[in-house]
């Protein structure tokens, strides 16, 4: 039977890809190695291989969690979710649903990291507001 390590790692290069993972272990030393440990074993391998949702929608979920509260991880989990086809309009969905739920400044912050991060192209029509406008 695996490890929920060994579980956790699975998901955790599925998800984020195996490059960031590697690199991230390789930049490990013996003051986060139990952390990297942690989080591959519990995030990854307890919480992220659960049934009951798909990937997908774990993705979103966290997406909006890290935007609603601000935090820089949400540039990584933007990259990933290519890793697992969602399509930067159900991003654009999410934010949304984080503006009403969490506040306009942390969904404009987090518009402003996705643009960026998804390389979404800006329109070039001066009439349309950008982000950081709002």
């Amino acid at each position: 039977m695996e490890s929920r390590y060994d579980i956790g790692m699975k998901f955790r290069k599925e998800v984020l890809g195996s490059e960031h993972v590697e690199r991230s272990l390789a930049r490990a030393t013996e003051f986060d190695a139990d952390f990297q440990h942690f989080i591959t074993e519990m995030a990854w391998g307890s919480v992220w291989a659960r049934p009951d949702l798909d990937r997908r929608t774990r993705s979103l979920v966290t997406i909006a969690i890290l935007a609603a509260l601000g935090r820089e991880e949400l540039a990584l989990h933007l990259r990933a979710s290519r890793n697992i086809g969602i399509d930067p309009k159900e991003i654009a969905e999410v934010l949304l649903h984080v503006a009403v739920y969490a506040g306009v400044p942390a969904a404009n912050t987090a518009f402003a990291v996705a643009k960026k991060e998804l390389a979404v192209p800006e329109k070039t029509d001066s009439t349309t507001a950008s982000q950081e406008d709002v």
